[in-house]
């Protein structure tokens, strides 16, 4: 594993997640921009944000003064050296912080103290996937603690909202979640949705979901016309951009399902704010770069 290879192309997956918003979710608020009324406040708030990721995009500077969460979904070839890539990323992640591409936006849970290069007790979140391949996939997901905020799990039969143990008693928790974060988090942005799973899985995969793309369509039928229905529902409740009001509260959601035990029916959401930052690039064996995504 060549050392130097990595850290260089990993610190530019970093800059490209952190400074350029991809196309998918750009294009998805100019469309939702144009839904709305010239003079409204939810067309002032969606222009602010486009002309926010222009401006990012052009001088090369976080979106968002939040730069959140890391965290990398690496998919790898058998027996890969996978304790050698976390070692590479954690060296990538302070060098991107040194140059300015992230904040120093980590902290310890018990002092408080700044960890002044992101690196910290669990920080950067690693997700290891080994197949047959052999190529290294590396998915980079920021998430902000404003949009991490406003997250929550359910555990169904749930009476307060009349939920059962079925796609309607999901589609109640997420609009649920939803109205209670009140535009909070920084609306509009991407749900994304674990049904089934454990405590833990459920929201790593709930996670998993913003490595969609927002035009993406769901493979299981039944999850594609809930996530079309969900789509429809929330955007009904007017909550709007930053929560101002307006016809547009999120730009997509996605859905995915884990097994569960019998006892158990989690419902995880989890809110990705409007600076939706996601990348991903392939990777040789030694490090060079085969394609960059989205």
């Amino acid at each position: 594993m060549k050392k130097a290879h990595w850290e260089k192309n990993l610190v530019e997956l970093i800059r490209r997640a952190s400074t350029d918003l991809p196309a998918d979710v750009e294009a998805a608020l100019r469309r939702a921009l144009n839904r709305e009324k010239k003079s409204s406040l939810a067309a002032w708030a969606l222009e602010s944000m486009l002309q926010n990721a222009a401006r990012a995009r052009r001088d090369g500077i976080p979106i968002c003064q939040d730069t959140g969460e890391l965290i990398f979904f690496f998919r790898v070839p058998v027996e890969f050296d996978t304790n050698g890539l976390a070692a590479r990323a954690r060296a990538a992640v302070s060098r991107a912080t040194r140059l300015g591409y992230l904040r120093q936006n980590t902290l310890d849970a018990v002092s408080g103290a700044s960890f002044e290069t992101n690196v910290g007790y669990g920080a950067p979140t690693f997700c290891f996937e080994q197949g047959g391949r052999k190529t290294v996939d590396v998915r980079l997901v920021l998430k902000g603690g404003g949009c991490e905020n406003v997250g929550g799990q359910y555990s169904l039969p749930d009476a307060g909202l009349d939920a059962g143990r079925d796609l309607e008693g999901v589609r109640r928790c997420v609009l649920d979640a939803v109205w209670r974060a009140q535009g909070a988090g920084c609306a509009p942005g991407v749900i994304g949705v674990c049904i089934g799973g454990s405590r833990a899985s459920g929201h790593v995969h709930a996670k998993e979901q913003f490595l969609r793309r927002v035009g993406e369509r769901n493979r299981v039928r039944a999850l594609a016309r809930l996530e079309t229905k969900l789509l429809a529902d929330v955007n009904r409740l007017g909550v709007g951009a930053m929560g101002l009001g307006g016809k547009t509260t999120a730009l997509a959601v996605k859905i995915g399902a884990l097994s569960r035990l019998p006892a158990c029916f989690f419902v995880t959401v989890s809110a990705m704010c409007w600076a939706f930052r996601r990348r991903g690039v392939v990777l040789g064996p030694e490090g060079g770069v085969h394609r960059w995504l989205y």
